[in-house]
């Protein structure tokens, strides 16, 4: 259970990434109010995870499903280059996140 909320907390991690963006330098209430709402979120799901996942394990694997999350948002709704370098490391990222999944006990 403690993997999935680690999940969901990435997955607001890409909602509040994607806010800031959308926030316009916080000008537009909508947007900001999705960031703050959004990260509260992330931070509290982030927290119950760390009760049971060592911490190093879910902060890396948090961070690198905004990461990754957060590429592919650029890549296909703001038209950010998808060249293969980026795609390679992206998949590295991606590798290492299912590895440190994988070793965690």
């Amino acid at each position: 259970m403690a993997w999935l909320i680690l999940f969901i907390a990435g997955v607001f991690e890409i909602g509040f990434t994607t806010s800031l963006k959308l926030s316009d330098n916080f000008s537009n209430f909508k947007w900001s109010a999705a960031f703050f709402i959004c990260i509260i979120f992330s931070f509290l799901l982030l927290n119950k995870a760390i009760q049971t996942i060592p911490l190093g394990t879910a902060y890396a694997v948090w961070t690198g499903i905004g990461a990754v999350g957060t590429v592919l948002m650029g890549i296909f709704f703001y038209k950010e280059p998808a060249d293969f370098w980026r795609l390679f490391f992206v998949f590295l990222l991606i590798g290492s996140i299912i590895g440190l999944k994988m070793v965690s006990k």
